[in-house]
């Protein structure tokens, strides 16, 4: 009978090693955790938000990052890559690599069958505890439905959902707005 070691990285092994790996992984807790790669549809939609956002954004003090732009949550220790990621205001960094940001506005997770309950769960648990996350977008992709979380005074989480296409949502903490038709533009959805 073989038992497995299990073996606990700390935060700093784990971003020389995530630094150079080929794909992505998330860190929690010592572990670190491969992310699989997404589909078509889940592409499709990350890319139509990201396309909104960024030309609404132009000449604003915002930036907007895809899936690449790795955000730590300081007062947890998850590392993770959120499908859309905003920073308005001056963006803050965990090192001088400029690749781990603190201090994200606005995150956006695009489900998939299997990241639909932790997103929707444990790492909502985790974004709430960053200080400047103020609106939180989980978003599927099989089908017409966005659900919006927004910080209201006082740190309490307000949920919005819609599954019109004919819906357009405002994102208060970017003063953007976000159609479903152009968030699942090209996409087949079940209906």
């Amino acid at each position: 009978m073989s038992s497995q070691v299990k073996v606990y990285y700390t935060p700093d092994e784990y971003l020389a090693l995530e630094r150079k790996a080929e794909y992505k992984s998330e860190y929690f807790g010592g572990e670190i955790f491969a992310m699989t790669g997404a589909s078509r549809k889940h592409n499709l939609v990350a890319g139509n938000i990201f396309a909104a956002l960024h030309l609404q954004l132009k000449k604003r003090p915002c930036e907007i990052y895809p899936s690449d732009m790795r955000v730590k949550v300081s007062p947890t220790g998850l590392y993770t890559y959120p499908d859309v990621v905003i920073v308005c205001g001056e963006p803050l960094f965990d090192d001088e690599q400029r690749d781990t940001l603190l201090n994200p506005t606005a995150l956006v997770e695009v489900l998939s069958k299997s990241t639909a309950s932790y997103d929707r769960g444990e790492k909502f648990e985790h974004y709430r505890k960053i200080e400047s996350l103020a609106e939180y977008l989980v978003i599927a992709q099989d089908k017409y439905h966005v659900e919006q979380y927004a910080k209201q005074p006082g740190g309490q989480w307000l949920l919005s959902e819609t599954d019109d296409p004919q819906q357009t949502i405002h994102l208060s903490s970017i003063d953007c707005d976000l159609a479903l038709a152009d968030i699942y533009d090209k996409v087949e959805v079940d209906r």
